[in-house]
C-alpha cells in the first residue's frame, strides 16, 4: 500500500510509526516536504540523537506536491499545520486518494463544501483523526448515556487544561502550530476533541456563547483561555454544556462531569477512570483503563481507517462530523471576538 505523509512533525511521525507497525512490508512510504527538517521523534517526543527520518522508514521525500500525487498513492495523510489543510487534501482527493485528515478539518470553513463534493464524486474514503472516540472511557461514558444509566441529561461540563510548552518538548512552544494564528491555533481549534465528543454524544449544538482571551504571559498570538458555553437539544430536551480550555495547566486536567435526573457520571481522563452515581447519589459503577496505553488510540483508529478504506467498515468520524466540530469551535471564536451569542 502506498501512503502518502503530508507534514511530519509530532502526529505525523506517530502515524508512520504506526503504519509501519500495522502494515509491514506490504507499507511504501513517500513524503510531499515543504520543510527539509529529517529529525527523529520518539513516541515520548524527544528528538533520536543522529536520527535520519528518510532512511529509518524509507520515505521517498519530494519537495513538489505534483511530484508526490505523481507517484499514484492510495493514500494521504495529511497531518501539516491546520490553516494548510484543505489545498492539499483537495489536490490529493483529486489525485484519487483516499484521505485521512488530522483535527481540527481547518482553520476555516473555506473550501471544504467543494472537498466534500470531491470525496464524494470520487466515491473515496475521509476520515478525520479523532481518536479520542477510541478512548475507553469516552467509549463507556458513551454506552451509558445510550443505556440511559443517568436518565434525561440535564448539564455537563468539560475541562481541558495543559501547558503549552510541555506540548512537544523537542520545539519552541512560540514556532507550534497551536501558539500561532496563522497556523490555526489557539484552544479552540487546538482543544477541539472536547467538542468533537460532545457532538458524539449529544449532536450540535443550537447557541454558543464564548469568553476568554490570550490572557497568561506565553508568548501567543491567539486564545490561551477560553470559557465556553453552548446549548444543546438532543430529542426535546435543553443541556447547557460549559467548556473550559487553557494553554495554562500544570498539572494538566481532563475532566467531564456529566448531570442527569436519574444520576450523574464524572470521566477523568487523567486517572484513567469512569465513575457514576444513581439518583439517590449512591455509587452505582466504577470502570478503570489505567493500563491503556496512550498510543492504542492511533493503532485502534489506524486500523479501523484502513478497513474503511477497504470497504468492510463505515467510518467512524466521516468528513461532515468534522465539518460539525469546527463549526461549533469556529461559532466560539466568532463569540469570543464579537462577545455575541452565534447560533449553529
Amino acid at each position: 500500500m502506498k501512503v502518502l505523509m503530508i507534514g511530519l512533525g509530532a502526529i505525523g511521525q506517530r502515524h508512520v510509526r504506526n503504519l509501519t507497525a500495522v502494515l509491514g512490508d506490504r507499507l511504501e512510504l513517500i513524503a510531499y516536504r515543504a520543510r527539509k527538517q529529517n529529525i527523529v521523534l520518539t513516541d515520548r517526543m524527544q528528538v533520536e540523537p543522529g536520527g535520519d527520518l528518510h532512511g529509518k522508514y524509507g520515505i521517498r521525500a519530494f519537495n513538489d506536491l505534483d511530484a508526490a500525487l505523481a507517484q499514484k498513492p492510495e493514500i494521504a495523510f495529511i497531518c501539516n499545520p491546520s490553516s494548510l489543510h484543505i489545498p492539499v487534501a483537495q489536490r490529493a482527493a483529486e489525485a484519487g486518494c483516499h484521505l485521512f485528515l488530522e483535527k481540527p478539518l481547518s482553520h476555516s470553513l473555506d473550501g471544504i463544501d467543494r472537498l466534500v463534493d470531491c470525496v464524494r464524486a470520487n466515491r473515496r474514503v475521509a476520515y478525520v483523526g479523532y481518536q479520542m472516540r477510541f478512548h475507553p472511557c469516552l467509549r463507556r461514558v458513551y454506552q451509558l448515556l445510550a443505556e440511559g444509566a443517568v436518565g434525561n441529561v440535564l448539564s455537563a461540563k468539560v475541562e481541558v487544561g495543559e501547558y503549552l510548552p510541555g506540548w512537544h518538548p523537542y520545539e519552541d512552544y512560540r514556532q507550534s502550530y497551536a501558539a500561532r494564528k496563522d497556523l490555526g491555533g489557539g484552544t479552540l481549534l487546538s482543544q477541539i476533541h472536547e467538542m468533537d465528543y460532545l457532538y458524539w454524544f449529544f449532536g450540535l449544538p443550537a447557541r454558543v456563547y464564548c469568553l476568554g482571551g490570550q490572557l497568561s504571559s506565553l508568548e501567543v498570538d491567539v486564545e490561551d483561555v477560553t470559557s465556553t458555553l453552548m446549548e444543546f437539544h438532543p430529542g426535546h430536551q435543553v443541556v447547557p454544556v460549559h467548556i473550559h480550555q487553557d494553554f495554562v495547566q500544570r498539572p494538566p486536567t481532563r475532566t467531564c462531569a456529566i448531570l442527569g435526573d436519574a444520576g450523574k457520571i464524572l470521566m477523568d481522563l487523567g486517572s484513567m477512570l469512569v465513575k457514576w452515581w444513581d439518583g439517590q447519589g449512591q455509587p452505582a459503577g466504577e470502570d478503570s483503563f489505567a493500563d491503556f496505553q496512550r498510543n492504542q488510540l492511533f493503532i485502534d483508529q489506524l486500523k479501523h481507517f484502513l478497513a474503511c478504506v477497504e470497504g468492510t467498515q463505515a467510518p467512524l468520524v466521516p468528513l461532515e462530523d468534522g465539518v460539525q466540530s469546527l463549526r461549533m469551535a469556529l461559532a466560539a471564536k466568532q463569540s469570543l471576538e464579537t462577545g455575541k451569542v452565534v447560533e449553529l
